[in-house]
């Protein structure tokens, strides 16, 4: 960070969590006795609740507009179903008061004044603690979902999705439009965006409350402040107006080695037999069933046929014989089986802490200090009970601390943030509900 942007920004010496409830992934245990149900209310009321009880500032939705494929089929291993966030978000409205609501909105198969309207509702009826999350789909695969395509050249995403904010910002704002509702407590929904490439910084410095990142670890979060700020004061707004909040998984415990034991039992549950063999056939192209997961690499060859996103994310065309070559190399050399090596691969090595409450607050109480990341985002690996220990554990350690805050700032998203109302574009805008 240059000097000249240093003396701008100003750490706020403090940090805040949300709660990511993603639905649909592989990080998030399932299968575990204790684990809940991924579409029942109750699942989401008591993580909602619990972190509300925590005094984070936020609960918030992932949606995915298609269902993830394996091989060409659903994906077997994955739990079906995801509601939908605003539907799930105005439900928990009614059973939470404090705590901001994030829905994950398509700027692609969404229209914007509709859109915009139902982002309203959620904010009025909330009491002003919705927001957006926005993000861009460019792939025909999920297009095709739509029957209609929709799909956008991968260089356009952007494009199309400022000119989709801008117009829902104008609805909001009364300008060229007549607001269908009046304006909630905190003016308008809090805006979020995970855009990491280039693009999607500039986009996130223009458009952007709060950046859900992908840079936990300290010095890369510091690193990524610095640039976002760079950014943000390129883009005419203030050094300080663009939160922070990367994703992040917490493994807790009273003591360095309890934590060490539990981390173990986590990763073992979040990738087990079936679920290793089913991450190397993304890449294989191939059923691997009868390799031992317990056994070495494939020695087999990938199918390198043409095909398309449901072989898998992962899948790079002829780049696969390459990679699977330095896989069944690096897995030989370290003795690692077929679910060693793919517990390596997917850990979230980067976005996890662990540690005994105690020295996991004081890592975290850095970060504050020098104002590397203004919260973090958890995405808890077990569901419903994921935040007890960080809620009835580590928060009260931060506390302590000076770092967290000891109660909420007000009772609007915005207010929780510590953001400033946006200036109002017209004096078309309605009062707030009374």
């Amino acid at each position: 960070m240059s000097q000249h942007t240093r003396a701008k920004f100003q750490p706020s010496g403090k940090i805040q969590f949300g709660v990511f409830f993603q639905g649909v992934n592989s990080g998030t245990i399932w299968k575990a006795p204790e684990s809940g149900s991924q579409t029942d209310f109750e699942s989401f009321r008591r993580i909602a609740q619990t972190a509300e009880r925590g005094l984070f500032a936020a609960f918030f939705l992932g949606e995915g507009l298609r269902l993830r494929e394996h091989l060409g089929r659903p994906h077997a291993l994955d739990v079906a179903g995801r509601p939908d966030a605003q539907t799930m978000l105005a439900a928990l409205a009614s059973v939470t008061s404090n705590i901001g609501l994030v829905a994950t909105q398509n700027t692609t198969y969404n229209d914007p004044a509709d859109l915009a309207h139902r982002l309203a509702s959620l904010d009025l009826l909330s009491g002003g603690r919705a927001a957006w999350n926005i993000v861009t789909t460019d792939n025909a695969w999920t297009g095709a979902n739509f029957r209609r395509g929709g799909y956008l050249d991968h260089a356009d995403r952007y494009v199309h999705a400022e000119a989709f904010v801008e117009t829902a910002k104008r609805i909001w704002d009364g300008v060229d439009a007549t607001p269908r509702l009046p304006r909630s407590a905190q003016y308008r929904p809090v805006l979020f965006q995970a855009g990491d490439s280039p693009d999607g910084r500039n986009f996130a410095a223009r458009q952007a409350d709060v950046i859900f990142s992908a840079h936990p670890k300290f010095d890369d979060a510091v690193e990524f402040r610095a640039d976002i700020v760079e950014r943000s004061l390129a883009a005419g707004r203030g050094a300080n107006d663009v939160k922070i909040m990367p994703a992040s998984e917490f493994i807790l415990a009273g003591s360095e080695q309890e934590a060490r034991e539990k981390k173990e039992w986590v990763r073992s549950q979040q990738i087990g037999p079936q679920q290793a063999i089913a991450y190397l056939e993304q890449f294989w192209g191939r059923e691997l069933s009868a390799y031992d997961p317990d056994g070495p690499l494939p020695d087999i060859e990938p199918a390198v046929e043409e095909t398309s996103e449901t072989r898998g994310s992962g899948f790079h065309g002829a780049k696969a014989r390459e990679l699977t070559a330095q896989w069944r190399a690096e897995a030989a050399e370290k003795g690692l089986t077929i679910r060693q090596f793919v517990t390596s691969r997917t850990a979230r090595v980067d976005a996890t802490f662990t540690g005994s409450y105690s020295s996991v607050a004081d890592t975290l109480a850095e970060y504050a200090g020098v104002g590397a990341v203004d919260g973090f985002n958890i995405s808890p690996w077990l569901i419903p009970t994921g935040l007890d220990d960080i809620v009835n554990h580590l928060v009260p350690e931060l506390q302590e601390r000076g770092v967290y805050p000891a109660e909420y700032a007000g009772n609007t998203l915005r207010e929780n943030l510590g953001l400033a109302t946006p200036v109002r574009s017209a004096s078309l805008v309605p009062e707030p509900a009374r």
